[in-house]
């Protein structure tokens, strides 16, 4: 199966009716999700109405995290299999990546001003994904410099697989450290937000994951269709 979705023909028959699929889905998701997350749920006892926009926070966080994984995994596929297509898949992971990423740092801070007080405080769980961000941005300008002087990539490649021990610092920072940060709200064992506030949220992140997949598509079908291009003016260029 990964051999056969390597061939870009291939890849682009399944990519093509998928990416509208994708993003129409998400959209639609996210549409339940924001009237259930908006007009639904009672206002929680402690913050009122702050608490929603947990209902991006958390799906940004989760995105944020589960994108690395994506690009690691990608990079892993390329240096075993040497594949092109993986490394498109990395290239085209994290600009998405780093956006949720971001979009994870910004609701964080709108959030944590009427809760701490502070629109940013140099907390455990900030810290490491502010951290993680840079990561990607150093990972986009290495890739983008290994490509502008006719790299094979294996240097970025490594560094996207390097980059997963951040991963668990992210994902546990509220566990190993005394930070302002609420701990860990839903887990394998169970959840500890209120099930009338939990759907809509369920519904977020299913709609975000939708939008990420269908970002991730339309990059990968535009870097094909670019590499193609260069390709045919190559042999142009040398007939």
């Amino acid at each position: 199966m990964i051999h056969a979705l390597a061939n870009p023909t291939r890849f682009l028959k399944i990519a093509r009716p998928m990416t509208p699929i994708l993003f129409w889905g998400g959209v639609m998701a996210l549409a339940v999700a924001f009237w259930g997350g908006l007009t639904q749920v009672p206002p929680d006892y402690l913050q009122g109405d702050s608490f929603r926009i947990l209902y991006v926070h958390v799906p940004a966080a989760w995105l944020g995290l589960g994108g690395w994984s994506s690009l690691a995994i990608a990079c892993f596929a390329y240096l075993v299999w040497k594949h092109p297509l993986a490394f498109v898949a990395a290239r085209a992971i994290a600009p998405v990546g780093a956006l949720f990423a971001a979009l994870c740092l910004i609701t964080g801070s709108i959030w944590g001003r009427p809760t701490w007080g502070t629109w940013w405080e140099w907390d455990g769980r900030l810290t490491s994904m502010l951290i993680l961000f840079f990561v990607y941005l150093a990972w986009i300008a290495l890739a983008r410099a290994d490509s502008e002087r006719g790299g094979d990539g294996r240097v970025v490649a490594l560094f996207g697989i390097a980059g997963t021990v951040l991963l668990p610092i992210v994902r546990y920072s509220v566990v190993w450290w005394n930070t302002l940060h609420q701990g860990q709200s839903i887990g394998l064992t169970g959840s500890s937000i209120d099930a009338s506030m939990l759907w809509p949220l369920w519904w977020s992140i299913a709609g975000f994951s939708a939008l990420f997949g269908a970002l991730v598509l339309m990059r990968m079908r535009a870097m094909i269709a670019d590499n193609r291009v260069e390709a045919r003016m190559r042999r142009m260029a040398a007939a």
